[in-house]
């Protein structure tokens, strides 16, 4: 039997790290001008933060922290309907990780469940189908978010609750997608970015193709990573040498999970259920077209946001003040830039997303920046 160890064990050799790092300096002094790396996805943020990788480079590399965290990227009226829902009666709420502590305008899911509402976080989404059986005086409202990583498990989920004929079981649909992200963040007048890590497991999803528009229209680099140190270094090093021989591809470092295609039978499980949503509001980004998915009209009867849409009519609600979250999701400003950064806000009393979330910049670098 391979030991777990076995699986990551050689991708966080220091001697290997390090020689990437001196061959990655190598190349980058080779090279006029500053190389911005955006790194999609907050798993590759917590990987740069908690190995020190940033310390490694040269000066003439930084990372910009992408908004590439779903739980992140909410925007407070989204998870003011969670709360609304959940405050309906015989309701139970039900949703995946972070979801529960991120603020809205009213408090966070876990401050509604204090005061009595029934809010389940779920580690296997399927779990909803056990919660719904097991209560069929209750409606039962799945509050699914996240990127093409997670999308085709609520299309599984919508897809054995029709089987079933499980009435009871709802959706209220907040899958985002990563491409009008990356559109969002060159589109930005202050965005430096001028090459991209891509979420690996998005791409095992959407497979690698779903860059090639990003490396087409903006001439940038764009190096599909795994996420152990020495993934993340080689696909700087292979970011490097493209910046060196002036030329802008897409790559896949990630090999041994991620093809050109991706997984063909999961995307269309999703097409089957899910459609383009026209707007969709981001946290940091604001309103994006065609940026998030929703129920096909076929499947009204378990849209959540129909059913009770009367009850669910919120204005768009802004971040604290004081919060950087935005600027930060956006890529044109550091955790550190936020002057309530590890004062008033931190992962136990946080006042933004970024803080909030296990994948979030900001909780990155309290964890492992010193703080």
């Amino acid at each position: 039997m391979i030991a777990l160890k076995q699986l990551y064990q050689g991708f966080r050799d220091p001697e290997t790290i390090h020689n990437l790092a001196k061959e990655i300096a190598l190349h980058a002094a080779k090279h006029d001008g500053n190389i911005y790396i955006m790194e999609v996805c907050g798993g590759h943020t917590h990987t740069i933060m908690k190995y020190g990788l940033n310390q490694l480079l040269p000066d003439n590399i930084e990372f910009v922290h992408g908004p590439g965290c779903p739980v992140c990227v909410m925007p407070k009226e989204r998870i003011d309907h969670a709360a609304i829902l959940a405050s309906q009666p015989d309701v139970i709420l039900v949703t995946l990780g972070d979801m529960i502590r991120v603020p809205g305008s009213n408090g966070s899911l876990a401050e509604f469940r204090a005061k009595g509402c029934d809010i389940r976080p779920l580690y296997d989404p399927l779990d909803a189908l056990t919660i719904a059986k097991e209560n069929p005086g209750k409606q039962v409202i799945f509050f699914a978010i996240g990127f093409e990583t997670s999308t085709p498990m609520t299309a599984v989920l919508i897809e054995q609750a029709e089987k079933q004929g499980i009435d009871n079981l709802l959706f209220h649909i907040n899958h985002v997608l990563v491409p009008p992200a990356i559109d969002a963040v060159m589109a930005d007048p202050l965005a430096k970015v001028n090459a991209f890590i891509g979420p690996a497991h998005v791409s095992v999803i959407s497979g690698a193709k779903l860059y090639r528009p990003a490396v087409t229209q903006y001439g940038t680099p764009v190096v599909v990573s795994g996420f152990e140190p020495v993934d993340v270094m080689e696909s700087i090093l292979r970011i490097v040498k493209q910046k060196v021989d002036g030329v802008a591809e897409l790559d896949v470092q990630y090999s041994r999970a991620v093809s050109e295609e991706g997984n063909v039978h999961a995307q269309q499980k999703v097409d089957q259920y899910l459609t383009i949503r026209p707007h969709f509001r981001w946290r940091g980004l604001g309103p994006l077209g065609e940026s998030a998915l929703m129920l096909k009209p076929e499947f009204a009867h378990r849209d959540a946001e129909m059913i009770y849409r009367e009850k669910l009519n919120v204005p768009d609600i802004d971040d604290h003040k004081a919060c950087q979250c935005g600027d930060i999701l956006r890529g044109i400003a550091k955790p550190k830039d936020c002057k309530v950064f590890g004062r008033g806000c931190t992962p136990e009393t946080p006042l933004g997303s970024c803080m909030v979330s296990s994948e979030g910049a900001c909780n990155a670098y309290y964890r492992y920046n010193g703080v």
